[in-house]
């Protein structure tokens, strides 16, 4: 009786879980990939073929916004692990008490108020009457306003400051696991701070790292918001791309398939990064 009670409190438990994924991912991803294959031929009449997907092959227009997308999206997330990463390892080993819990709220206070709002803080910043075009004037550096929305470097500036928090939390949850003792035994046996990074940080925080990355991509990746408002209508991002085959041109179809076209290229970058860095996604999500 005992056996069977724990194992129905079991599924009681696992039960929301299930259902969050059949409901909110599985279906919705067999809806998806259905419509991706479903090519129009009339009014309300369709066949199944893969003339969507063709479609993005034979446009150059796709497959280059589809490759820009993914080359600025992996640029975002090395340059937010040079970033996150020395924050992190500062947060991790060298603070205690109350500054590290200060310094870690202070990389969470921004994440409280929602990505729109921040995007619309370093528009205010960048654009030509903001406050970085009217210091530069103020001191003398230039002699009127400069424009620094609207381009690849606004871009990457949203998606670097959007998505850090998502680097440094599991650098620093991985590396508050690391003995102090093993960094200086490093140092007692005549290593320099960079062999010590490299044969002794590194290495035991490379599951945090992973994670980090893995999060940090699928984010930048999967933007809207920021690519449209600080790179403006011409910034060529994929999922804008995407969203304008659903709303503004009403074509289902070739939007479905360019959000498996997506979600295969994350999945195959997340597999890659896990083979290079020889970790498990268990390993890696267990961190």
């Amino acid at each position: 009786m005992s056996s069977d009670a724990s194992r129905l409190g079991f599924y009681l438990l696992i039960a929301p879980l299930l259902l969050w994924l059949v409901v909110l991912i599985l279906l919705p991803h067999i809806g998806l990939f259905a419509v991706s294959i479903s090519e129009k031929t009339g009014v309300r009449e369709y066949e199944i073929g893969f003339g969507n997907y063709a479609a993005f092959f034979t446009e150059p227009l796709y497959w280059r916004t589809f490759a820009r997308t993914a080359i600025m999206s992996i640029l975002a997330t090395v340059l937010t692990l040079l970033l996150g990463f020395p924050i992190a390892y500062y947060i991790a080993k060298l603070t205690r008490g109350r500054t590290k819990t200060t310094l870690f709220l202070m990389c969470m206070i921004p994440f409280w108020v929602s990505e729109l709002v921040r995007t619309y803080g370093w528009m205010i910043l960048l654009r030509e009457t903001g406050v970085f075009s009217n210091a530069l004037q103020y001191i003398g550096l230039t002699t009127g306003p400069i424009e620094f929305l609207y381009n690849d470097a606004a871009i990457m500036v949203g998606l670097v400051y959007t998505s850090i928090l998502f680097m440094v939390v599991p650098l620093v949850t991985t590396l508050d696991s690391l003995d102090d003792s093993l960094i200086e035994a490093g140092y007692d046996l005549g290593g320099t701070s960079f062999s010590v990074m490299r044969e002794i940080v590194i290495p035991h925080a490379m599951p945090g790292i992973v994670s980090g990355c893995i999060v940090v991509f699928m984010l930048s990746l999967g933007n809207y918001l920021t690519p449209i408002l600080l790179g403006g209508k011409d910034s060529l991002w994929f999922t804008g791309m995407i969203y304008t085959q659903f709303i503004t041109r009403f074509n289902w179809e070739l939007g479905s398939a360019f959000g498996f076209l997506l979600l295969a290229l994350s999945s195959l970058v997340v597999f890659v990064g896990l083979k290079l860095s020889r970790q498990s996604l268990t390993e890696t999500m267990g961190r």
